[in-house]
């Protein structure tokens, strides 16, 4: 068990957080989730002890286990995989360490002999002698090939790191897990081991994520932070959702009577009060009106952005035609033979654990790449708008929000172009911010407005979720959904694919494609049934040898 007691946390004269008591007990996972700049990430280093607070404590059950999900990727470079997995248990990892250097000793003496027979004890006691095993399931799960379980953490790419501190976090059944956004930068297959893993989980899970379907998946409640305070609910964030609007919806109601009551007993007083036969009655109506009191409905701090892509032109039949598209990235043939057709209704979720390919793909649809072998072609109707998935060179100059925007405008008038910045939540002085400068959420914002004020009729979109709150995701996601043309996109948040696609590409990692006119959770289910059908001919076979 761990909780917050009467916790405030200051930052110069705002208040953060305000007197927050709240218990978080074994067996169940909380969703932690509020507006960016809530405080979710700040509080988990509260609860972590990472950062202090300005009045009250954080208490733990004495021997607990607490671990934390780390976000330095760099961290651990100078160490091999495995011993990155197993530094989750602190405690076991030292004991391992010190084992190894005492029997590396020349001068092996008594006392070493007893040293290290204590160590042997207190590591069998904690299945030391099934630490690299339970790392490799853990690795394999989160879709590290073994091959890399024992390379150096500089060897590996971005994702791949990701994918080993999540390891670290699970490793060896902490008692209290805190994980900060753990589905970034993970394929749809992590994410859904992720799942199960956390399901089964027996001890303490808090959580912050942006993807809705993981969190409804995953969490037997949910933490709501709002205005400095933090609300607890029953239930995943789909039952946060119903439950808090109820509540709204019970307030304003009940603030509607109370207000007819006033209404009532004012007209009352002020009709009686000079009759001395009604004076009695007029002073109890006083009373009862000194003691009614309106409910204080605070706005939510959640603030939505307003997505709504427009083409500026209806599209023909004929989208886009590849045929044979081959490429090679750094000796590696990330394309092999691709080629599809592109309907004109086409809502195309392009997934699978190829994250290069899918990148590969977009840029060399959009000009950016050449193909080494194929051929594309983008119908004379079509015009595209993209968002690519490492937006740095576009944000490396020193524009203001207003002028970068206005560089891609069509009508080069200010009003113009503030008025599609406003639907993305930038307001007033807001403008005048230099694009350099600006947060990894206000750069997605940014990549969007420019998306909608092109006014393409063909969408490419390359993890667009990232970086977004959950309120943006689902401006992002309601505006996908509405939009009357062309989408070819990637992303992880599986909520966002179901609800956009009607047809999903798999990029194999050998190259090849995949292609189905399905929605998300059908092309899963047909997938899950071949992928049981290859272990269970596989066991087949193993049985008949």
């Amino acid at each position: 068990m761990i909780a917050a007691n009467n916790v405030t946390l200051r930052l110069g004269k705002k208040a953060l957080f305000e007197d927050v008591n709240i218990k978080f007990t074994e067996g169940n996972c909380y969703g932690l989730i509020g507006a960016n700049g809530a405080g979710k990430s700040t509080f988990l280093k509260i609860l972590s002890g990472k950062l202090e607070t300005t009045n009250g404590d954080v208490t733990i059950t004495p021997g607990q286990r607490l671990s934390v999900l780390e976000q330095d990727h760099f961290k651990y470079d100078a160490y091999p995989v495995m011993d990155v997995v197993i530094m989750g248990n602190e405690r076991l990892y030292q004991i391992m360490k010190e084992k190894d250097a005492i029997y590396a000793k020349e001068d092996f003496t008594d006392e070493d002999g007893i040293r290290a027979s204590e160590l042997e004890g207190e590591f069998a006691e904690m299945d030391g002698w099934e630490a690299e095993s339970n790392a490799s399931m853990l690795l394999n799960g989160l879709g590290i090939d073994s091959s890399l379980h024992y390379s150096m953490m500089a060897d590996l790419d971005g994702n791949a790191k990701v994918k080993v501190l999540l390891a670290k976090a699970l490793f060896g059944n902490p008692d209290i897990l805190l994980l900060d956004e753990p589905t970034n930068h993970l394929d749809l297959d992590a994410i859904a081991w992720l799942e199960d893993f956390l399901i089964d989980f027996e001890n303490t899970v808090i959580v912050v994520s942006h993807d809705r379907y993981f969190l409804n998946k995953v969490c037997t409640h949910t933490a709501d932070i709002d205005y400095g305070k933090i609300q607890l609910y029953a239930g995943n964030y789909d039952f946060w959702y119903e439950s808090s609007q109820l509540l709204i919806r019970q307030m304003k109601e009940a603030n509607r009577k109370k207000e007819e009551k006033i209404k009532e007993l004012q007209e009352f007083i002020s009709r009686f009060s000079a009759n001395a036969s009604k004076s009695k009655q007029a002073t109890s109506r006083k009373r009862a009106l000194e003691k009614i009191e309106l409910d204080e409905i605070k706005p939510s701090s959640r603030k939505y952005p307003y997505i709504d892509f427009r083409p500026d032109r209806e599209i023909g039949n004929e989208v886009l035609t590849v045929e044979g598209i081959t490429k090679t990235i750094n000796g590696e043939k990330v394309l092999d033979h691709v080629s599809f057709i592109v309907g004109h209704n086409d809502k195309i979720a392009f997934v699978g654990s190829n994250e290069l390919a899918k990148t590969t793909l977009f840029k060399i649809l959009m000009g950016e790449l050449e193909p080494d072998e194929g051929t594309y072609k983008w119908g004379v109707t079509t015009s595209q708008a993209y968002f690519p998935k490492d937006n740095t060179e576009e944000f490396d100059n020193d524009y203001t929000i207003v002028d970068w925007l206005t560089g891609y405008s069509p009508v080069k008038d200010v009003t113009y172009v503030r008025g599609f910045l406003g639907r993305m939540l930038f307001a007033g002085e807001d403008g005048v911010k230099k694009v350099r400068v600006l947060s990894g959420g206000e750069k997605v914002r940014c990549l969007l407005s420019k998306m909608m004020i092109s006014g393409a009729n063909c969408l490419i979109l390359d993890e667009p979720t990232n970086h977004l709150d959950m309120e943006s995701i689902t401006a992002l996601n309601n505006g996908l959904i509405k939009f009357p043309g062309v989408e070819l996109f990637s992303c992880h948040d599986h909520q966002f694919v179901q609800t956009t696609a009607n047809r999903i590409m798999e990029i194999l990692p050998d190259g090849s494609l995949i292609d189905k006119i399905t929605t998300y959770d059908e092309y899963l289910a047909n997938d899950e049934l071949a992928r049981k059908r290859t272990i269970y001919t596989a066991k087949i076979e193993e049985d008949e040898n």
